[in-house]
């Protein structure tokens, strides 16, 4: 494993940074690990040697497509990943939260992980978990940016431009009052649309409602009647069985004939109380059957009394009859049970009570529209005023830079295009996009459009080392971005990439000695074939390799002492 050396940063301070990168089986690299400090990181190497292989590797972790030729010949598949240490990232550790990924894994870090097998297949994991992609993506795109022929920089992204433009000279509690309420307005409108959806819709029902409710009331079922009805009604339909089977009982217990029960007590009393000297047993059953007599007096008195009031009413019964029909009938038409009656009245009117109340809850969310509108476009303006005068300033600072940077004739303008009254965003009035002319008399093209590619690195460059002290800033690898430059403005190059890894983890491949000598860490890539295979190497050189290096790139392998003094008064006086 390669380790960093230098220690004067605190990574809290950097929003993310790449720590280790891993290539296993990957084009010309068997087995690879290179871990990565914050500050500037260059990458040298002689030409052919692999220095792309890093990026390459690095772009595969982050989603890029992938097939089975990048698999090192003789290998099953290419196993890669990058650890990110996330510390100053909130962005990025609120993404692996809301998606279920952050568990198992240190605080603070994330691995993104990418096998690609045999049949050019390929799978991505973050921290272990298979994920798609996608998913790669949008992770890789909050944890670094890659300068290197429009290849995963998210300055090419408009949305990007709002963004640096704001943090840049915008007061922040006014950027975050307008998106507060922003959301809060559309989230509001939001339940005007779908409470006047469900009052265009419930009118009818509301009229089927208050018809339902009507006819319940005028049923007027009161509480236990049902019981009480259904109670009634079977004694009146039984009412003449009853009586025939009152009168019997009463004849059985008190008729004069030898059968009855109460002369059939009497007798075997009598003959009980003739027994002489009768023993204690005998005594207790004559008294048992002295109570059982008692008992059916009284009974013979209750039976006579309900024979008495017992009434056989036609005439009710058919009322009762009547009563219940009526229950059942109503209960069928709603498709429920007699005895559910009374709750689903509740129901009905419970209903009825939230769907005319619907209305003046709609005229409360107008009103709270009206006046969050209000809110909205009074922050809103002031945050336009803001943004033009950022614009200029930013704009300026810009150019500033790119003429350090030997783009004389370049010229950057911060569009800001009114967006269309009915879409407002959480942003404001207005969209920023960053426009550029690298020639007298063109006119200014947005970013994706530069051909060059050294063009767009150097002025990726320019712009993040002026938005750098403001902007939440992820790891950035620059590539290529002394192309088609000399050895002053390389220098300048150099500085300003050093200045920029004093706020944000910097990685830069470069063919020129003056931006190598600036860095913070100096990585020297190699290869070494050996018969039908070829070995790519990275090793981390010391201050005395480092030298060495720079003035291998001044002057070719045959150095002398004159390139070695040069290139050590370079590195000295970075």
């Amino acid at each position: 494993m390669i380790t960093g050396a230098i220690t004067d940063f605190d990574p809290i301070y950097f929003r993310s940074m790449l720590s280790l990168l891993s290539i296993q089986n990957y084009a010309t690299v068997e087995s690879l690990e290179i871990d990565l400090g914050p500050g500037m990181s260059v990458i040298t190497g002689e030409t052919g040697a692999g220095k792309s292989i890093i990026l390459g590797a690095l772009g595969l972790t982050l989603g890029d497509r992938a097939d089975k030729t990048v698999i090192r010949p003789g290998s099953a598949k290419a196993d890669l990943s990058a650890e990110f240490d996330t510390t100053g990232n909130a962005t990025a550790r609120d993404w692996l939260k809301e998606n279920d990924l952050a568990a198992g894994h240190e605080a603070g870090f994330c691995i993104l992980r990418r096998v690609v097998n045999s049949d050019g297949r390929s799978k991505g994991y973050i921290n272990g978990s298979p994920v798609t992609l996608a998913n790669l993506k949008t992770l890789g795109e909050m944890l670094i940016d890659i300068h290197s022929q429009h290849e995963h920089q998210s300055l090419l992204l408009r949305s990007t431009h709002q963004l640096l433009l704001d943090e840049f000279a915008l007061q922040q509690d006014l950027v975050s009052s307008v998106q507060a309420t922003w959301k809060s307005w559309q989230k509001n409108f939001q339940q005007i649309e779908e409470l006047t959806a469900q009052s265009e819709e419930s009118s009818a029902h509301s009229q089927l409602i208050a018809y339902q409710l009507s006819e319940l009331e005028e049923l007027a079922l009161g509480e236990d009647e049902l019981i009480s009805l259904e109670a009634e009604f079977k004694k009146l339909s039984y009412a003449d069985e009853i009586l025939d089977t009152l009168q019997n009982a009463l004849s059985r217990c008190t008729d004069d004939e030898e059968g009855s029960i109460s002369q059939s007590l009497v007798q075997v009393l009598g003959l009980l109380q003739a027994i002489p000297h009768r023993e204690k047993q005998v005594e207790e059953i004559i008294a048992l059957l002295d109570t059982a007599n008692i008992q059916i007096e009284e009974a013979v008195t209750e039976l006579r009394a309900q024979l008495d009031q017992f009434d056989a009413n036609p005439e009710r019964l058919d009322q009762v009859n009547r009563r219940l029909s009526d229950v059942h009938g109503v209960a069928r038409k709603h498709k429920i049970k007699p005895a559910e009656l009374s709750e689903f009245t509740c129901d009905l009117a419970e209903q009825l009570g939230r769907l005319q109340g619907s209305d003046e809850e709609l005229e409360q969310l107008h009103a709270t529209d009206q006046r969050l509108r209000s809110e909205y476009l009074a922050y809103a303006l002031e945050l336009s005023r803001q943004r033009k005068t950022a614009a200029r300033k930013l704009a300026h600072a810009v150019n500033d830079q790119l003429k350090v940077l030997g783009m004389v004739d370049a010229v950057l303008e911060v569009k800001l295009e009114k967006l269309p009254a009915e879409l407002p965003s959480a942003r404001g009035l207005e969209a920023a996009e960053f426009l550029v002319s690298t020639n007298p008399g063109q006119p200014a093209k947005p970013l994706i459009k530069i051909a060059s590619g050294g063009e767009l690195s150097r002025i990726s460059l320019a712009i993040q080392v002026i938005t750098a002290q403001t902007s939440n800033t992820p790891a950035l690898v620059f590539d290529e971005v002394d192309v088609g430059i000399g050895g002053g403005i390389a220098r300048v190059v150099g500085e300003m990439l050093r200045q920029l890894g004093e706020s944000a983890q910097v990685l830069c491949v470069t063919h020129q000695a003056q931006v190598a000598s600036q860095g913070h860490q100096h990585y020297f890539v190699s290869k070494k074939s050996s018969g039908d295979s070829t070995v790519t190497r990275i090793e981390l050189l010391d201050d005395e390799e480092k030298v060495r290096e720079v003035a291998r790139m001044l002057g070719g392998d045959s150095y002398s002492h004159e390139s070695l003094a040069h290139a050590e008064q370079m590195v000295v006086n970075s």
